[in-house]
């Protein structure tokens, strides 16, 4: 189809630098004059003239015009490294076989090597803006969709590119409580489990199941450290707060529930809640203990980064997130030997709660994991998390032909960050549409959130996110 990107599991992308380029300044990096590299071009007879410069931390050559061309000639390239690579000795000019070894030489050639940066595969367009028939901006991204065993279903991009889950770790965090006996200790709700794996729109019923819990637990909110404005993501009620002069506080932040996790911890346990939110907290051990068992490794070997509210993140490959939503989805579906089993009874009793009380875990307004969640009711877990990455956890059911299908995870993320968000709801739909998860019904009721619209400041229709994609099967599973 014109003007789509097509999913293959051997698909490749154009790289974002030129391999002639790179080879010729890898080859003449260490060449430290115009008269080395004229007699190495004279010995393999290669006709191009070379000056060299200081090109930021190294040395590099760079290419002058040569006569009737444009440049270099990769030919000669090839000729001039073939013939140093069989004949170093001979062909090489003396100066650069019997270097001394001075002591800085020496030095140099001890030295680790600082590795290059790994080449990104350019992401593949997911979304395009157009206003009035113009094409003006594009979100490109990943998607990934695996089974219940971490196989790649669908794929579209690179599902091994390494994210930060930011608030999409919140379902797996509230396990840490649950395993650690919370919920008989403090008289735990299901509707106030999903706020603690929530990122909530700060609106008046948040507050009021948090501070019941605060409350209940016997534990003062003021030890809340998420932030101190806590504005709610709700326009509606932080324009309300505003026309009363009400300071909003750290408990209409999106991340107090995530928050209160480690502070019931900390009480149960009797630690010190003050500074819960740093590194080493016995709450955040064992947070990060409950988090590396979700995606079957261990503490030591999570890569971690500090989260927008002051709290670890941590980083997974794409398709490592969407086998925890895999998991999610259906605790029990790991074999027995698996680590990630011993989670089951916690994960289910967070799957559950979240199925449950959708509008805890976003808002009643303009939320997609919320709308997606009572769209679709037991059917699918949807977490979103800043920086554009989201995590579902769909359930086994009938999907689009009405074939019994087991339990998936898919994770999506969107490379510029996507700031409004349209790109991540227009792409997330879509992509659960071609998968058979989302029927014409139910895509007409979201269809705000499949094919967003930009409207002015009157009102009218000015500009519209369109997805457009092909999430193609692999074929073959993956491993």
């Amino acid at each position: 189809m014109s003007g789509r990107t097509r999913a293959s599991s051997s698909a490749s992308y154009p790289r974002s630098h030129d391999s002639s380029r790179t080879t010729s300044r890898n080859f003449f990096g260490s060449v430290r004059s115009s008269r080395r590299i004229a007699s190495l071009c004279r010995t393999a007879g290669c006709r191009e003239t070379w000056r060299v410069g200081e090109v930021g931390n190294g040395t590099s050559a760079r290419r002058s015009e040569q006569a009737g061309s444009g440049g270099i000639v990769a030919p000669a390239f090839g000729r001039l490294r073939r013939i140093l690579d069989q004949h170093p000795d001979r062909r090489r000019p003396a100066h650069l076989v019997t270097a001394p070894a001075t002591p800085r030489r020496r030095a140099a050639a001890t030295a680790p090597r600082r590795s290059a940066p790994r080449s990104r595969i350019v992401p593949p367009v997911l979304v395009r803006q157009i206003r009035n028939g113009i094409e003006e901006s594009v979100h490109r991204g990943d998607i990934v969709e695996v089974d219940a065993r971490g196989r790649v279903i669908r794929a579209l991009g690179d599902p091994d590119r390494l994210v930060t889950l930011r608030s999409c770790v919140k379902p797996f965090g509230v396990a840490t409580l649950i395993e650690a006996g919370g919920i008989e200790a403090f008289d735990l709700q299901p509707v106030e489990l999903a706020i603690m794996a929530s990122s909530h729109s700060g609106e008046d019923l948040h507050v009021r199941t948090l501070q019941g819990i605060f409350r209940r637990a016997n534990v003062s909110q003021a030890y809340l450290a998420c932030g101190a404005e806590g504005m709610p993501l709700d326009q509606l009620t932080a324009a309300r707060l505003a026309r009363d002069g009400e300071k909003p506080g750290p408990i209409r932040h999106m991340c107090s529930g995530q928050h209160s996790v480690s502070i019931l911890l900390s009480r149960l346990k009797n630690w010190d809640p003050t500074d819960y939110w740093r590194e080493e907290h016995p709450s955040q051990v064992a947070y990060r203990a409950v988090v590396a068992r979700a995606f079957g490794t261990v503490p030591e070997r999570l890569r971690t980064a500090i989260d927008g509210c002051g709290v670890l993140t941590y980083a997974f490959p794409l398709r490592e997130v969407a086998r925890a939503y895999a998991l999610l989805a259906d605790p029990d579906a790991p074999p027995s030997s698996d680590p990630r089993r011993s989670l089951a009874p916690s994960l289910r009793i967070v799957r559950d709660a979240m199925l449950a009380f959708p509008e805890m875990v976003g808002g009643t307004r303009e939320r997609l994991d919320t709308a997606l969640m009572k769209a679709l009711p037991g059917r699918i877990i949807s977490k979103g998390g800043m920086e554009a990455l989201r995590g579902l956890g769909i359930l086994a059911g009938p999907r689009g032909s009405g074939a019994e299908v087991g339990p998936s995870g898919m994770a999506l993320k969107i490379e510029d960050g996507d700031g409004y968000e349209r790109g991540t709801w227009s792409a997330s739909i879509e992509a659960l549409r071609q998968a058979g998860v989302v029927g014409q019904r139910v895509l007409e009721s979201l269809d705000a959130y499949h094919r967003p619209i930009t409207p002015d400041p009157h009102g009218r229709p000015a500009a519209q996110a369109i997805p457009d994609f092909e999430l193609a099967p692999v074929g073959e599973l993956i491993p």
